[in-house]
């Protein structure tokens, strides 16, 4: 029964990295908002899904709007920064992202955020969706927003959507299948994985420790070992039970190339932490994932499962690497404590959309370094990658080499792929986008969701302000409202040089707005160079606080570069590969002589053994 009916501006159901987003914007705005969530904890793959190694937009140009704003609270609120993995330049404890989105809607009065609940039904007239009914209540709203992980309010309004994959034939995507085959059955969309964060207990109760405190001639169980070990001083951690239908031949060669502690340091976050999301016969789980759409029952199945395979990779790990090993404690707010809220979805269902965002629009054009712009609310520049547990599917290559490390094309977003092709009233501001199953190996990235939020709040808001349905609004008038957003102004032209403290910044977003045409092909506008960052005081703080090192660089390619430090001594003679975000740096980088003394501030990241090159002399 409904015991309350709310009426607001916007509704956004969902609390994950788009939704979150979608509604801080919203209200931001000054729209009257409420934002419905299922879990307790904002954000999404940010958080609650355990994904705190976040890929893409990593370079200081991408970092706007309310990504950049995330990143740079986490900067100010983690002790050691985010330096800490290997797969991610941006490795945080999942708790303090939680508390940033918490804080974020906690300052906005307009905002309402009700937790612990899902839609039951939506309400329409006509064309148009008019509001959504939960356990106990029902929302009325002008404009609402699916935020949900997997679409779901795509099902229950009935709107266009797809799920699975597209052939060659539909829109002519070089990678997509000519002929529907196994790998398109077995796995009709990306294999979700359940993250689970393990811990650094302390010295390993490695077989020289357990000869030094168990005479050989005693045999004694795991739990007398253990209490033998812990009377001894010697940390272990508690045993990692197996779950159902434990198969260790499913993990073995996780870590074959890589070696134990590299693994490890894939995901490493502060404090002893490891997040497990590993692709190579690790954790991703893909059998039967049609089930998370075919009832509440059956999703909730491959849920469990889902956490019993990650329960069992948790598992092998411990017993092949020691009990130095195990689950983290206190992390996430439910129990077990160490397995995120719920699974990482890399795909939903998809809306069909007034436009579709193909693998063709991801692309780099021919010649350059960028993919084509149209419509563009939101930027993203990471690698098409898809997971297919056990299966190696080619992709069309959209990686580049800048500033001393491999990235991806540049790619936008446009407005018109977050409106439903025939349903009024209603946006989306997730992963179901109107997006090929190709392209959201690229588009499904938390930079981008989050960037596809933020523009879905804004338009939701000025579609309120205006009167007019979400494919009335001036696309214009919302770009320039996200260049000019007071709190977070987001980039939607990417452009490699260009940092958003820079003072040309607004200008040169507005001129290729407005000049598409113009836009170039190698990403850079030709307006800064490195010796004109005067005027930006971006990343001033981080230099003033990293550390400063002299060496000799090295060259070793044209975006490979080493240094061998000489100061301070505690680390002479060590290399370290060079890597920046800054793009007066990568310039700076590229024209410096091979072994020329320099000196150099930055950051070190024994994980990845790279210096992150935050400011640079000549020596």
């Amino acid at each position: 029964m409904v015991h309350q009916t709310y009426t607001v501006d916007v509704l956004v159901v969902g609390g994950g990295t788009g939704g979150s987003a979608a509604a801080i914007q919203a209200a931001r705005r000054g729209a009257k908002t409420i934002l419905v969530s299922e879990f307790p904890w904002l954000g999404g793959m940010l958080t609650s899904a355990g994904v705190s190694a976040p890929d893409g937009n990593e370079l200081e140009a991408f970092q706007t709007g309310l990504w950049g704003a995330f990143l740079q609270e986490l900067r100010q609120r983690q002790a050691g920064g985010l330096d800490n993995s290997w797969v991610s330049f941006f490795s945080y404890d999942p708790r303090i992202g939680a508390e940033i989105f918490a804080d974020w809607v906690q300052e906005l009065p307009n905002l309402h955020w009700i937790s612990g609940q899902v839609p039951i039904e939506v309400f329409r007239q006509g064309d148009s969706i008019t509001g959504v009914r939960f356990a106990d209540f029902a929302v009325i709203a002008k404009i609402i927003l699916d935020g949900t992980e997997l679409g779901d309010l795509l099902a229950l309004a009935e709107i266009p959507h797809r799920w699975g994959w597209e052939l060659q034939s539909e829109w002519g995507e070089p990678s997509a299948p000519v002929a529907f085959n196994s790998l398109t059955e077995r796995y009709p969309v990306q294999a979700p994985t359940y993250v689970v964060i393990m811990q650094d207990f302390g010295e390993a109760m490695s077989k020289t420790v357990t000869e030094r405190l168990v005479p050989s001639e005693l045999v004694l169980s795991e739990v007398e070992v253990a209490e033998v070990s812990r009377s001894a001083g010697v940390i272990v951690a508690p045993e990692i039970p197996p779950a159902p239908n434990y198969n260790p031949s499913q993990f073995t060669g996780a870590w074959d190339g890589y070696g134990a502690k590299t693994f490890l340091n894939y995901g490493r976050l502060p404090g002893g932490l490891f997040m497990m999301n590993w692709p190579i016969c690790g954790n991703d789980y893909g059998e039967g994932v049609e089930r998370l759409i075919k009832s509440d029952v059956s999703r909730g199945e491959f849920i469990q499962e889902s956490r019993w395979h990650s329960q069992n990779f948790a598992y092998f790990i411990q017993n092949q690497l020691g009990r130095r090993y195990g689950l983290a404690e206190k992390v996430f707010p439910h129990t077990p404590t160490a397995f995120a809220l719920h699974p990482y979805y890399r795909e939903s269902r998809r809306l069909v959309g007034l436009t579709t965002v193909r693998e063709q629009d991801i692309l780099p054009i021919a010649g350059g370094k960028v993919a084509s712009i149209h419509e563009a609310i939101a930027i993203g520049n990471y690698a098409n990658d898809h997971h297919y547990p056990g299966v190696q599917f080619p992709l069309q290559p959209k990686s580049i080499r800048w500033g001393g490390r491999w990235t991806g094309t540049p790619f936008t977003i446009p407005y018109s792929s977050l409106i439903p092709a025939t349903t009024d009233g209603f946006l989306v501001c997730e992963k179901n986008i109107s997006v090929s199953h190709i392209a959201n190996g690229a588009t499904r990235l938390q930079p981008v969701v989050m960037g596809i939020g933020q523009a879905a709040g804004m338009a939701a808001a000025m579609c309120v302000e205006l009167n007019c349905q979400p494919r009335d609004l001036p696309v214009k008038a919302l770009q320039t409202a996200l260049l000019e957003d007071n709190r977070s102004k987001a980039a939607i032209i990417p452009l490699f040089n260009l940092p958003p403290n820079h003072s040309d910044w607004l200008h040169w977003q507005l001129y290729y707005l407005n000049n598409p045409q113009a836009y170039p092909a190698s990403g850079d506008c030709p307006c800064p160079s490195w010796n004109q960052y005067s005027d930006s005081t971006f990343g001033k703080a981080l230099v003033r606080e990293s550390n400063c090192f002299q060496g000799i660089f090295y060259r070793l390619d044209q975006q490979e570069n080493r240094f061998t430090v000489t100061a301070p001594a505690i680390y002479q003679g060590q290399n370290w590969q060079l890597v920046t975000l800054r793009s007066h740096i990568d310039e700076q980088l590229r024209a410096y002589p091979h072994e020329q003394l320099i000196t150099l501030w930055g950051y070190q990241n024994h994980s990845g053994n790279w210096l992150l090159v935050e400011h640079l002399n000549g020596g």
